[in-house]
């Protein structure tokens, strides 16, 4: 595959319109299936931070006056706009992160519906309500927007996770700076235009794209009321340090180190036939990846067997075919930190079953081999530390006690699911792990039912929702004419 087309951007939108950067830096955009440079970004400075928040500042009062029935209306527009350029935004994606077809399939949906549930919610907001005791007093709850949020977005997964963020806060009336990931910043410019043209008014949504310095620069910015971010755990904890400074409210989703656990009736093909989508999806760089299996030793050999057929069945290679499951890991840091946790399972003892290298014919790219550890102990660093790769650890228990300590043995909260015949039986397993997210036989729930993560995968909760991004004023009515007192009588 050949990047023909040049994306150089050295411009942000701000205010409305793409304007040149202040910044001269610029950051390269690398094709990952190639190696093929494929365009570039602003690496913006302060003062361009101090724009875009201006801007967003400026809009804030207009926009929260507009009210939520007209909110929602342009919010389901940005929805259609989305839908009608579907296929842009997934060329975009393709070429920044070597997603394959059906994992960008996936996130611009995702996009898609996160707009409308966000339309549907700002339609349903009520801006005051009264709230009556029974000695008659009462109480006026009047609900605002926060103020300019900072959306701060990974590269896996970009529309929808930058969704999450901004369709939620701008139903709330807020006013949002976005800042997505350098590796995925050419489709937000795309993105711009949707809600641009959709109606969002100037201001309402700015893009500054960047590095490190850019996000910290943003974090900081005084005129920030809220910052969401998605990413490592480890970004997350500078994020939070920053926000501590001046006590700003913070959402962050950050890492998982998730597992899968077979209980000793589970139905192997079932949990088999989940490996694309909970598995090791995007060839394992998404946070929920179930990339643990914990397993009863009696099943271990039929379960590993069955796992590395499923892997070789899958199509590995150039994203650009539609056909592929598994292509390239987004960036040669991420391929060689990955090649890192495969050196390390191997000194520490493991025993590799499949992979573990490059492929052969995959001398350009940053292709890792869909590896599978097994004999792996909750002490080493490829059981504990996420990943983001395609690495399978495969854990051998003899008892549910053992299997729930196993589960719980990281840092992490996040996610993850329990394969058994007998649902009241999966469902009371499930119930003794300490994770924010459980799918019972790989099967996802409500896509509306509020849950949180757990340990070190998120702070705030670690899900945006609109009510994240409202403030609650309560403003006392007296009872009759009576003379002030104070608390004190």
């Amino acid at each position: 595959m050949s990047t023909a087309i040049q994306h150089d951007r050295s411009d942000l939108f701000i205010g409305g319109e793409f304007v040149a950067a202040d910044s001269t830096a610029r950051l390269h955009a690398i094709n990952p299936a190639t190696e093929e440079r494929i365009g570039s970004i602003p690496d913006a400075n302060e003062r361009d931070i101090d724009r875009a928040v201006a801007a967003a500042r400026a809009a804030l009062p207009g926009w929260r006056r507009a009210g939520g029935a007209a909110r929602s209306a342009i919010l389901a527009r940005v929805a259609e706009g989305i839908a009608a350029r579907a296929e842009e935004l997934k060329d975009l994606l393709l070429l920044q992160n070597g997603a394959p077809r059906w994992w960008r399939d996936q996130d611009v949906t995702i996009t898609q519906m996160l707009y409308r549930q966000a339309s549907m919610g700002a339609g349903q907001l009520e801006d005051e309500t009264l709230v009556e005791a029974p000695n008659g007093g009462k109480t006026l709850l009047q609900r605002e927007p926060i103020g300019v949020v900072a959306a701060i977005s990974p590269w896996n997964a970009p529309q929808a996770l930058l969704a999450m963020k901004v369709a939620n806060a701008l139903a709330a009336g807020c006013t949002v700076v976005a800042k997505p990931s350098p590796e995925t910043s050419l489709d937000c410019y795309l993105l711009a235009e949707i809600l641009r043209d959709a109606g969002v008014p100037s201001g309402v949504f700015n893009v500054v794209t960047g590095g490190p310095a850019t996000g910290a620069a943003l974090v900081a910015h005084p005129g920030i009321a809220k910052v969401s971010f998605t990413g490592s755990t480890a970004s997350g904890k500078a994020v939070a340090r920053e926000c501590a400074n001046t006590l700003k409210p913070l959402i962050a989703e950050l890492g998982g180190k998730s597992a899968a656990v077979l209980l000793d009736d589970a139905d192997v093909e079932l949990f088999l036939s989940s490996i694309q989508r909970e598995g090791l999806p995007f060839s394992g760089q998404a946070c929920f990846c179930n990339a643990r299996i914990i397993v009863p030793r009696k099943m271990q050999d039929e379960v590993v067997a069955g796992v590395i057929a499923t892997l070789q069945s899958f199509r590995f290679g150039d994203p650009s075919d539609d056909e592929t499951i598994m292509g390239p890991l987004v960036s040669a840091r991420q391929k060689e930190r990955v090649e890192g946790y495969i050196r390390s399972g191997l000194e520490e003892g493991a025993v590799l079953a499949l992979g573990g290298n490059t492929p052969t014919g995959f001398d350009k790219g940053y292709y890792v081999a869909p590896t599978v550890f097994t004999g792996v102990t909750a002490d080493m660093k490829i059981f504990r530390e996420e990943i983001f790769g395609p690495v399978f650890t495969v854990s051998a228990y003899d008892t549910e006690e053992e299997a729930v300590m196993l589960h719980d043995a990281t840092d992490f909260g996040l996610s993850g699911s329990v394969y058994s015949r007998d649902l009241a039986r999966a469902t009371e397993f499930s119930r003794k792990l300490s994770t924010g997210q459980l799918l019972i036989n790989g099967q996802r729930g409500a896509p509306n039912a509020l849950r949180d993560f757990y340990k070190q995968s998120a702070f705030g909760g670690g899900v945006d929702r609109i009510g994240g991004f409202l403030l609650t004023k309560g403003i006392t009515q007296p009872i009759g004419d009576v003379k002030m007192k104070t608390i004190f009588g």
